[in-house]
């Protein structure tokens, strides 16, 4: 589940054009994740921007590091335990992963093509089966 260094690449250039409008991004993540599962808005406090803000740059993080297995292990086992501590179930990480993809699509418009889709698809891929393994995530 290694990403190459030209994905890793290209992952990091597609969330740096991002930045400039986080707040936007962040906040359209969780309107498409509510879409897929609206029982899952239970989870979140109702400071979504403050969420959003979180969730990026942590996002930001992550990607930074994908491939540095010393720094990954102690975040994600942080990150896992901490989803896992706010009710968060292994069931919730493929809709998460969709409204992730259809913001990156929203965001990048015709710049988000099918390799940088397969790319952010096995980043998201990495990073959720690690939360869950090393954070202890519950199934179901």
């Amino acid at each position: 589940m290694e990403l190459t260094s030209a994905e890793h690449e290209m992952v990091r250039k597609s969330l740096d054009r991002l930045r400039s409008e986080f707040d936007g991004h962040s906040l359209y993540f969780y309107e498409a994740l509510f879409r897929r599962a609206p029982k899952m808005r239970t989870l979140f406090r109702e400071d979504l921007a403050g969420q959003g803000m979180k969730f990026m740059s942590t996002l930001g993080v992550i990607v930074e590091k994908l491939n540095d297995e010393d720094f990954s292990e102690a975040q994600y086992n942080g990150l896992g335990r901490k989803h896992a501590m706010l009710g968060i179930k292994a069931a919730h990480f493929a809709p998460m992963g969709e409204a992730l993809i259809e913001t990156l699509r929203a965001g990048l418009g015709e710049d988000f093509t099918p390799e940088l889709e397969a790319a952010w698809s096995k980043a998201y891929d990495k990073v959720s089966a690690n939360m869950i393994r090393r954070g202890a995530i519950p199934g179901a």
